[in-house]
């Protein structure tokens, strides 16, 4: 059984506004960052986008392995890991399909955790969102 740590993070510039995520998957073989512009939407679009984006590219980096991994998904977002815990309710109709989707994904793997870090601990996924959004010169 392996363990794989994700740091990810997702924001909108404007709240609606354009959007971008930042995911750093680490592996045995080193960090593999993926920054990614989403378009317009909102800071809790954005992070469980980050999330989906995640849980997709370990699927592609792990293949026949994913059934025996655990996913440690360590954000800064409060909403995604208490909602992804069964803290929150989701109210939101966009958030509900988006969740549905990643706990769909979820169960592709051995197992996933959502842990809420401050966000001193996720500055270098942040730094990927904000370098996405700066390539739009916002």
């Amino acid at each position: 059984m392996s363990r794989l740590i994700i740091y990810i993070d997702g924001g909108a510039r404007g709240n609606p506004g354009p959007a971008a995520i930042g995911v750093i998957i680490g592996s045995l073989t080193g960090e593999k960052k993926y920054q990614e512009r989403i378009g317009r939407t909102t800071n809790n679009v954005a992070e469980y986008k980050a999330a989906i984006f995640a849980l997709k590219k370990a699927k592609q980096i792990l293949g026949k392995n994913k059934s025996l991994t655990e996913i440690e998904i360590r954000s800064d977002s409060e909403l995604l890991c208490k909602q992804m815990n069964g803290l929150y309710k989701i109210k939101n109709k966009e958030l509900q399909s988006l969740f549905i989707e990643l706990w769909n994904l979820r169960q592709d793997f051995k197992k996933v955790a959502f842990l809420l870090i401050k966000r001193e601990q996720n500055k270098a996924a942040d730094s990927l969102v904000n370098r996405a959004l700066d390539t739009l010169g916002l």
